[in-house]
């Protein structure tokens, strides 16, 4: 007998987890946003619609700290203009400057014409029906 195993976060390749985060970030649907409390403590988090389909959402989701620092570090995310309250600042999170490395996506065929034949012109016909 076989043990089934499921995958932690922790053993996903950081090259997958990054992309993952990126493309949360780079959907203009989703609006992302830092929050920099003021101990330094920084959580990056955006709201997740309620989906009536899967039965899921309408709650804030976390992103991983981590990620999301290596990625402003990198350029690929940059924080907006500050709202600052009393205990805490909050940055909206866009895309960076530095575009993604390309997806290893197969290259679409090109589009094949085909000929159409050209369809010769219809006649009418006369026929005498004998019952």
């Amino acid at each position: 007998m076989f043990a089934t195993r499921s995958r932690s976060r922790s053993e996903i390749p950081f090259e997958a987890a990054d992309a993952d985060v990126l493309r949360i970030i780079c959907d203009s649907r989703t609006p992302v946003f830092v929050t920099v409390h003021a101990g330094g403590r920084r959580r990056y988090g955006y709201w997740q619609a309620f989906d009536a389909r899967t039965n899921r959402g309408g709650c804030y989701v976390a992103l991983p700290t981590e990620i999301c620092d290596r990625l402003h570090s990198a350029g690929h995310i940059a924080l907006g203009d500050a709202l600052e309250d009393p205990g805490k600042t909050t940055y909206r999170v866009t895309p960076g400057d530095v575009p993604a490395p390309p997806a290893r996506r197969r290259p679409a065929a090109p589009a094949v014409r085909m000929p159409v034949p050209p369809v010769p012109p219809v006649r009418p016909v006369r026929e005498t029906l004998v019952a």
